[in-house]
Parts: structure tokens; C-alpha cells; sequence
């Protein structure tokens, strides 16, 4: 198995929104929420509108994308690939895909036991510029 996991992947239909996105708003960000104002949903931002602090985990690159996560939430989800998907429906209220009509979606799947011991050999990054 190779060496290289995703902690983040997305689906056809939201790296078609992303692009979409993209052609209005430039390069763009995420951050998965961690509750508060917009529930648990991946948050979609112009880069650089989000002010990423140093303890935030990045967690990968979604066709040009980086995706980050807060570090207590990480703890909760580090078993987890999560999957961003598009969904019908409106956008978390701060998120790029508000008022589109559509929103993204995190999904997940846990890791096998194997996965697991392949991420824990790799180190975390924190924020990524």
C-alpha cells in the first residue's frame, strides 16, 4: 500500500462546484467547521479570507485547494478520509456556495487499521503557505 494516504478527497460533482467557484472568486480554501454558526460543514473560502492559526491541521490539497481543520477537531477525525461532496441545499452562511443553490457536504469513511498506522508514521502539517 502506498505510503500516501488522503485524509481529504472530493467527489466529481464538488470539484466541479469548486471550479465554478474558482471563476468567480479566484483561488479558494477550505475549513472544515467545527460547529458554532454553520453546523459541521466544510467552509469554502476566497484564499486568504480565512485566517488559518498555527495549530490548524492541514489536511490536504483538493486540485489546488487546501483544505484545513482545526487541531481539536482533528483529534475526532483522524480515523476518518473525509469526502467532500455537493449536495442541494443552502451553503454554510459565511461559505462561497451560499446562495448557489447548492452546498458542500462532508461525508466519511474510517480508515482500515493499516491506513491508520500509515498516517500515524506521518507527521501532521500544520498551516501551509
Amino acid at each position: 500500500m502506498s505510503a500516501a494516504i488522503a485524509r481529504v478527497v472530493a467527489t466529481d460533482a464538488a470539484l466541479e462546484m469548486m471550479e465554478k467557484l474558482r471563476q468567480r472568486h479566484g483561488p479558494l480554501m477550505f475549513f472544515q467547521s467545527g460547529g458554532c454558526c454553520d453546523g459541521s460543514t466544510p467552509m469554502c473560502y476566497a484564499l486568504g479570507e480565512f485566517d488559518v492559526s498555527d495549530t490548524d491541521i492541514y489536511l490536504g490539497n483538493l486540485n489546488g485547494t487546501p483544505f484545513y481543520m482545526g487541531l481539536e477537531q482533528f483529534e475526532y477525525w483522524e480515523h476518518t478520509q473525509l469526502i467532500i461532496d455537493v449536495v442541494d441545499g443552502n451553503g454554510g452562511m459565511f461559505s462561497l456556495d451560499n446562495g448557489t443553490g447548492k452546498r458542500f457536504l462532508t461525508r466519511s469513511r474510517l480508515f482500515t487499521d493499516e491506513e491508520c498506522a500509515l498516517l500515524h508514521a506521518q507527521p501532521h502539517e500544520h498551516r501551509k503557505t
